[in-house]
């Protein structure tokens, strides 16, 4: 498959589009909305809307007997003042696509205008414009929504830019992929009382500190895990400014990883445990809750197969990680659900980093990145 060079144009273009007009996650609406727009003289099968939210569904199925592939790309966007000056820069004040949901929503449009003029020969195609992955929200929300039963895929796949990474090639890891990670928030709750007298209430200060070195006391004995694990506290509040007043409550948050999903239990047990014996020593009540749960993307080995032939049909350059990226990606959910890979297509070595005010998606990389999803495509649909 070869897009000619209208085609591409087209969908530099619509990149550019997608990119002046962010939203943040669970706001895609106007997002997904131009993505149907642009796919929609592609003939698609079915078109699903609002799956898991502001999820889009563009479905191509040949009518006969095969598999379901999925393809799946983010569309969220960041809150973060975008500091570049190009003409199709953000016009939403402090919102941007600063990680690329850009261009891979546009890589997914790419192979839409192929397979319009390449139908497939068995099976069908899923092309998922995701939601709210910047959350750790939008890939359960749409596995969880009742519409997504007509999907059922059997393999999907999806990739990511990588900043830092030599441009157009393609780095790839059998098991672990992406850590699985979680926000953690605990409350403590004591009791106030006058700053002269504060052995008449509870205050939760000695049990913060206390915490704040008993959480961070856990991961470092990395014999007690099977795998890479670390604790990151992130924020910490005591009471509210008043000279007159001994604090009563306290918040505690912090960020859990680790490699493997069985770790990140482990962790959270050790963790909770932690917590409630401080709370128990001080005479604390305490409630803890978790937020942006991501599971780890764990790569199927076959996937990861089929991804290496297919780059290799097409030369491009395919590296394999000796380690696991720490940062997160809720297409882990999609690991669990079948048959899946998650891999990254470099940025360029010298490239703004994903989250830097200034970072903007490579253009040159969506061609390849679109023939290589099609070639993927035609190994399991073609032959």
């Amino acid at each position: 498959m070869t897009l000619d060079s209208n085609s591409i144009s087209k969908l530099i273009e619509f990149r550019k589009q997608l990119h002046q007009n962010p939203e943040l996650s669970g706001q895609e609406i106007q997002t997904s909305k131009r993505i149907a727009d642009f796919l929609k003289d592609t003939s698609p099968s079915d078109i699903i809307t609002g799956l898991g939210g502001n999820g889009l569904a563009i479905i191509y199925d040949s009518g006969k007997p095969g598999p379901s592939v999925l393809i799946r790309a983010d569309m969220d966007a960041l809150p973060i003042q975008e500091s570049n000056n190009f003409i199709y820069k953000s016009q939403s004040d402090g919102v941007a696509h600063l990680c690329g949901h850009d261009g891979h929503s546009t890589i997914l449009a790419g192979v839409g205008l192929s397979l319009a003029e390449n139908p497939i020969k068995k099976g069908k195609v899923i092309l998922l414009f995701q939601p709210a992955e910047e959350t750790g929200q939008g890939a359960a929300a749409v596995i969880n929504d009742p519409k997504f039963k007509k999907i059922k895929p059997d393999y999907a796949f999806a990739l990511h830019n990588l900043p830092g990474f030599e441009r157009g090639e393609i780095f790839v890891r059998e098991g672990t992929f992406a850590s699985a990670s979680t926000g953690l928030i605990a409350h403590l709750k004591g009791l106030s009382s006058h700053a002269a007298h504060p052995e008449d209430g509870r205050n939760p200060d000695r049990a913060l500190a206390q915490m704040i070195l008993g959480l961070n006391y856990i991961v470092s004995y990395p014999d007690d895990f099977d795998d890479f694990t670390l604790l990151t506290v992130i924020h910490a509040k005591l009471g509210e400014v008043a000279f007159g007043t001994t604090p009563g409550n306290a918040t505690l948050m912090a960020t859990l990883r680790t490699y493997l999903n069985s770790d990140m239990k482990k962790l959270k047990r050790e963790v909770e445990s932690t917590i409630r014996n401080v709370c128990k020593e001080h005479k604390l009540k305490c409630d803890i809750e978790y937020t942006e749960e991501f599971p780890a993307t764990i790569n199927s080995s076959e996937c990861s197969a089929l991804l290496c032939k297919a780059a290799k049909s097409l030369d491009i350059q395919v590296n394999q990680l000796e380690s696991p990226f720490r940062w997160s990606e809720d297409f882990g959910h999609f690991t669990q659900l079948c048959k899946s890979t998650l891999f990254g297509v470099g940025s360029g070595k010298n490239h703004p980093q994903l989250h830097n005010e200034d970072y903007d998606f490579p253009d040159d990389i969506i061609e390849p990145s679109v023939k290589l999803f099609v070639e993927i495509v035609n190994q399991l649909l073609n032959n």
